[in-house]
C-alpha cells in the first residue's frame, strides 16, 4: 500500500466506524427506494474484508448488518475507491465480494432458508469525474436478447467530486469528514478552498484533530503556515501542541525541512498528547467507557505505541485486540 494511499485507507475506515456517521451518510446517499425502507437503528459494523490482497493499495470496504422497517435483515457493502480515476471493472469486484459474504453468511447460517440482500455502494473520492456505467452487465459482452437471462445488478455511486459542498451533507461534523476527503486528490484546488475548509472544520468538534491530521498527510499544497493558520482560524489553543504532534510523528517521515521549522519556534510540548486524546476519543465511541488499565497505559505510552494502537483500533475486535502484544 502507498504511502499517499494508507492515510484514506485509515481516514474512511475511521469515518465509517462510527455508527451515526455510517448511518447518516447511508441514508444520504442510497437511493430512495432503498433509504426509506431502513430501521431507525444503528447498522451493525461486520468486521470482516474481502478485498484481495493485491487490490488493497485503492480499494477499501466495510460491510454492514442493517433491518428493514419490516424487520428483515440485509447487508450494506460499501466499496472505497481511493483511486484518481474510476475503475471500469469495479463491477466485477463488486460481484466477487458480494459472493464472498453469502459464503460467509451460509456459513454462519447453515439452516438457511432464504439469503439475506446486500446492497452494493461505491463511495468515490478520486480526481476524476465517475463516468463508469454503476451496472455489471455494462461489462459482459452480451447478445441483447439474451439480458432477461442474465445476472445483473446495480449499485449506486458516490462521487464526492460531483457534489457541492454544502450538499455533501446536511450533518455538519459528517460535511467535514467528507470535504476532507474530497480535496485530498484535488491538488489544483487545495487552496482555492482553505477558506470553505475552514468555514466546516469549525464544526467538527472533537473530530478535529483527526481530519487536520488527514490534511496534513494528504494535502500537498499545504505547507506549515498553511496549517497553522487554519489551526488558528478554528482552535488557536491547539495550535502548539498539533504542530509539535504533526511534526514528530508525520512531516518529520517526509518533509525533515518543515519539521524543523517547527522546532525552530521551540514547540516541544504535548507531542503525545494529541495521539493519546484522539486515541481515547475513538477507544470510548468504539467500546464504551475505557477502563482505568487502558487509560493508564495511554498515559505513559510513547508516540509510536500510540500510533501503532491508533492503526489497530481501525480493525480491532476488543480492547484487548488494540493493546496486545502481539505483532
Amino acid at each position: 500500500m502507498s504511502e499517499i494511499t494508507q492515510p484514506h485507507d485509515r481516514f474512511i475506515k475511521l469515518l465509517l466506524s462510527d455508527p451515526e456517521k455510517a448511518r447518516t451518510l447511508v441514508r444520504e446517499r442510497l437511493p430512495k427506494e432503498v433509504a426509506e425502507l431502513l430501521s431507525s437503528d444503528l447498522p451493525e459494523l461486520v468486521e470482516v474484508s474481502f478485498v484481495d490482497e493485491e487490490l488493497r493499495g485503492h480499494l477499501t470496504d466495510r460491510l454492514f448488518r442493517v433491518r428493514t422497517i419490516r424487520g428483515r435483515v440485509a447487508m450494506l457493502y460499501v466499496l472505497i475507491d481511493h483511486k484518481s480515476y474510476a475503475d471500469e471493472f469495479v463491477s466485477f469486484q463488486l460481484l466477487k465480494y458480494k459472493v464472498e459474504v453469502w459464503k460467509q453468511w451460509v456459513r454462519e447460517n447453515p439452516e438457511w432458508k432464504l439469503l439475506p440482500c446486500i446492497v452494493p455502494f461505491i463511495f468515490y473520492h478520486g480526481e476524476t469525474e465517475w463516468r463508469i456505467p454503476n451496472e455489471f452487465i455494462a461489462i459482459v459482452d452480451v447478445e441483447e436478447g439474451w439480458r432477461p437471462f442474465l445476472l445483473n445488478f446495480h449499485f449506486p455511486v458516490f462521487d464526492l467530486g460531483k457534489v457541492p459542498n454544502r450538499q455533501l451533507s446536511q450533518h455538519p461534523r459528517l460535511r467535514a469528514w467528507l470535504v476532507a476527503a474530497k480535496y485530498a486528490t484535488r491538488t489544483g484546488k487545495q487552496l482555492r478552498m482553505k477558506k470553505d475548509l475552514i468555514r466546516v472544520l469549525t464544526k467538527a468538534g472533537e473530530d478535529f484533530y483527526v481530519i487536520m491530521r488527514y490534511i496534513v498527510e494528504t494535502y500537498k499544497s499545504y505547507d506549515e503556515p498553511i496549517v497553522r493558520e487554519i489551526i488558528r482560524a478554528v482552535h488557536p489553543e491547539e495550535e502548539n501542541t498539533m504542530m509539535s504532534q504533526f511534526a514528530q510523528d508525520i512531516i518529520a517521515k517526509g518533509n525533515p525541512e518543515w519539521a524543523h521549522m517547527v522546532r525552530q519556534d521551540g514547540i516541544q510540548i504535548g507531542e503525545q498528547k494529541g495521539e493519546a486524546t484522539m486515541l481515547t476519543r475513538q477507544l470510548q465511541r468504539r467500546f464504551g467507557v475505557v477502563p482505568a488499565w487502558a487509560s493508564e497505559k495511554i498515559a505513559q505510552a510513547d508516540i509510536s505505541s500510540l500510533e501503532e494502537w491508533g492503526l489497530r483500533f481501525v480493525d480491532a475486535h476488543s480492547l484487548d485486540e488494540v493493546f496486545s502484544d502481539k505483532r
